[in-house]
């Protein structure tokens, strides 16, 4: 059986979505709906924006979740009785009248105006083009990721998701 790289399995930076961390929330909102990738006939759309800073070196990344929670509007959530989180910690559907509706809307599209740096992540770990899957799959376990970063001589050139790594073990599995 031949040896799988992490090169064979990443999807290159190219055809991921990546920004400088001077970009706006909303620039990140934009960049991972554009982004779209079919891998042996499957579609999925990326859960990260990598983060680089102006020398195009790898600062950190945002996920979807960071940007919503990025856009909490907390200035009214002291005037308001909720949050978003207090929302769906609520049983039933909560008060919303349109005054407090179009606030929130307001605030939630001022906020998105941030850069991507208040809210990004750093990296925690990464891999070489040539490390074998073992040791992806033990890196991206070790660390608790959902994607790892690719290197080559020490620069970025793509990443690898867990379903990429899930979809080459279902091929271990059944060979």
């Amino acid at each position: 059986m031949d040896i799988k790289r992490a090169v064979d399995v990443m999807i290159p930076l190219d055809n991921y979505p990546h920004m400088p961390y001077w970009f706006s929330i909303r620039q990140a909102i934009f960049q991972l709906e554009q982004f779209e990738f079919e891998i042996d006939n499957r579609k999925s759309m990326p859960r990260v924006v990598l983060i680089f800073n102006e020398n195009y070196e790898l600062l950190g990344m945002v996920r979807r979740r960071d940007i919503l929670r990025a856009l909490e509007p907390d200035k009214l959530t002291a005037k308001l009785p909720f949050s978003f989180k207090k929302i769906f910690e609520r049983r039933g559907e909560p008060d919303l009248s349109e005054t407090q509706y179009d606030r929130i809307l307001k605030a939630i599209k001022e906020r998105a105006e941030r850069p991507v740096s208040d809210v990004m992540m750093p990296i925690k770990t990464t891999v070489d083009h040539d490390d074998n899957l073992v040791k992806v799959i033990y890196e991206i376990v070790e660390n608790d990721l959902y994607l790892i970063p690719v290197l080559q001589d020490g620069e970025l050139v793509g990443v690898i998701r867990t379903v990429e790594i899930l979809h080459e073990v279902k091929k271990i599995i059944l060979e």
